[in-house]
């Protein structure tokens, strides 16, 4: 992690970041919040969505690409309000845990009445970058004051990602089947051929053929235009 090269040792840091109207996206240097303590661990969860339609009398069906999930990232933080993670600041002694439970719910899960939304952040920690938004947080209260008021809490965190419309132009792919094609014919293209550089599945030749109002698929002109939208 970051800091071993230093000798400096980093804190997981959340910071709320806004949206621009282009999409790109601007990070607030006031609103953060510093963890006292460091995970111990976390993870970091890529996973990807595929179709498995399967038709009537189908033994097996084919695993096709969907759509990729939203990364998560998960862990947890102890906050502690007893003076022993960090000295107490002299005349104020140290933030109590409601203090600073308030703080983060501030950053991480206020609602933003701009936006109608949860605010996005930031999750900044060594080689980590992270860019979401709050999916669940859960607090579990350990040591009390004999008033019942908690000096420790242990805070379970977990964040959903998001990507800015700069970011999902550069990653989309323009031949996806998922979006709508007018393809302009080429001399040696054939509609079986079409169907597989766009679907990778020839077999949808006599579908396009419907769409497009042909009364057969064999005979293509050079410069005539095809629609190919999206097939299930």
């Amino acid at each position: 992690m970051a800091g071993l090269s230093t000798g400096l040792k980093k804190k997981l840091t959340i910071t709320q970041c806004t949206l621009e109207t282009d999409g790109s996206v601007t990070v607030s240097s006031s609103d953060s919040f510093e963890v006292m303590l460091n995970p111990s661990s976390y993870s970091h969860q890529h996973s990807i969505c595929y179709n498995h339609k399967k038709t009537m009398g189908q033994l097996g069906s084919e695993s096709k690409f969907s759509a990729i999930n939203a990364e998560k990232v998960n862990f947890d933080i102890v906050i502690d309000g007893t003076g022993v993670v960090n000295l107490p600041i002299p005349g104020l002694g140290s933030p109590d845990v409601k203090t600073q439970i308030q703080q983060l719910n501030s950053i991480v899960y206020q609602y933003d009445g701009n936006d109608h939304q949860p605010s996005h952040v930031r999750l900044l920690w060594g080689s980590l970058i992270f860019f979401g938004r709050l999916e669940s947080m859960s607090t579990e209260f350990t040591v009390f004051k004999p008033s019942g008021e908690p000096l420790r809490a242990k805070v379970k965190l977990a964040f959903v990602g998001f990507m800015s419309k700069k970011e999902e132009a550069l990653l989309a792919n323009k031949s996806s089947p998922d979006l709508t094609h007018m393809v302009e014919v080429k001399a040696g293209d054939t509609l079986p051929l079409l169907c597989y550089q766009i679907y990778r599945d020839e077999s949808y030749y006599k579908e396009i053929a419907r769409i497009n109002n042909m009364s057969g698929f064999r005979q293509l002109t050079p410069g005539q235009r095809l629609k190919f939208p999206p097939l299930e």
